[in-house]
């Protein structure tokens, strides 16, 4: 049984989850992770300043966890009577009475309050009823490889470091909505994104995505932004531009890739300078994309 929220499944957390995946391996088990339908620091409003969000959405999070060869996914649902279970309790209840063998968690899990309930107090509970393998920190570039790191990257449009430590590209979900079709007027037609709700979206600025629709792959521009050059004070919106693509698809679900940051959001004297430099991003975003060997 593999612990943990697991939030983005980062490479840190993939090594947890080799390990637990080998050493099923080996005793012949079958190998099974519990993670929560929300995090508990959601439910307990510790993260106060709006804007939490999921490196993944459960959806997300079982794809991954599936290609990487995991069993069985138990998605617990986390509300206060399970966040206030008692050690002892969750250990019971939780480990022992799905008859787990072999539990494998990182360094850092807690099951409670850290002070009575870390790795450190486990083989207490456990008291000699299953096995305890604990995974020791990773590292990227010198750096601990952490959700709260990858976020902060996200946030700040470094999108390269972000993915470094994810081990693949970020991605987000959404449907297509109608926009204001000034794409359209420049040559640069885009799909307006309505993101999947708590989608951590990444720092104001234009990518290069790899857009996915009706189970095909494109290459992308994206626009994460207030379209400064036409607006003041506008709403952020999130608008692609497909490259080589006419179809019409509002309304359908999409994924985006998010690979790397090209430029800052600039404000344009007028259509014709914006224009001038679409034409460079596409360039650029054509280069990335197709040296893309992920």
């Amino acid at each position: 049984l593999i612990l943990g929220y697991f939030d983005g499944v980062h490479l840190a957390h993939q090594e947890v989850i080799k390990e637990g995946i080998k050493i099923g391996k080996e005793r012949r088990l079958k190998v099974a992770l519990m993670t929560f339908n929300r995090h508990p620091s959601i439910v307990y409003r510790k993260l106060r300043d709006g804007r939490y969000a999921n490196l993944t959405q459960p959806q997300q999070k079982a794809k991954i966890v599936e290609k990487l060869g995991v069993d069985i996914l138990y998605e617990v649902f986390f509300n206060s009577e399970f966040g206030n279970l008692p050690p002892q309790e969750f250990v019971d209840q939780y480990i022992v009475g799905w008859n787990a063998k072999v539990i494998v968690a990182g360094f850092d899990y807690t099951y409670g309050k850290p002070d009575i309930a870390s790795m450190e107090q486990l083989p207490e509970y456990a008291d000699g009823r299953f096995e305890i393998v604990q995974v020791g920190e990773a590292k990227e570039s010198g750096k601990t490889i952490s959700s709260t790191m990858i976020r902060q990257y996200i946030m700040n449009g470094e999108i390269e470091k972000a993915n470094a430590m994810l081990g693949y590209y970020y991605e987000t979900t959404g449907f297509v909505i109608h926009g204001d079709a000034r794409g359209r007027e420049l040559g640069y037609p885009t799909a307006n994104i309505y993101s999947h709700p708590y989608t951590l979206l990444p720092g104001i600025g234009i990518y290069a995505v790899w857009f996915s629709v009706k189970g095909k792959k494109y290459m992308g521009m994206a626009s994460i932004g207030r379209n400064v050059t036409f607006k003041d004070n506008a709403d952020i919106t999130v608008e692609v531009n497909i490259l080589d693509f006419s179809e019409e698809i509002y309304g359908d679900e999409v994924e985006i890739e998010w690979v790397a940051h090209l430029r800052g959001e600039v404000k344009f004297n007028n259509a014709d300078e914006l224009i001038h430099q679409l034409d460079q991003d596409e360039l650029n975003t054509r280069k990335i994309l197709t040296q893309d060997t992920k």
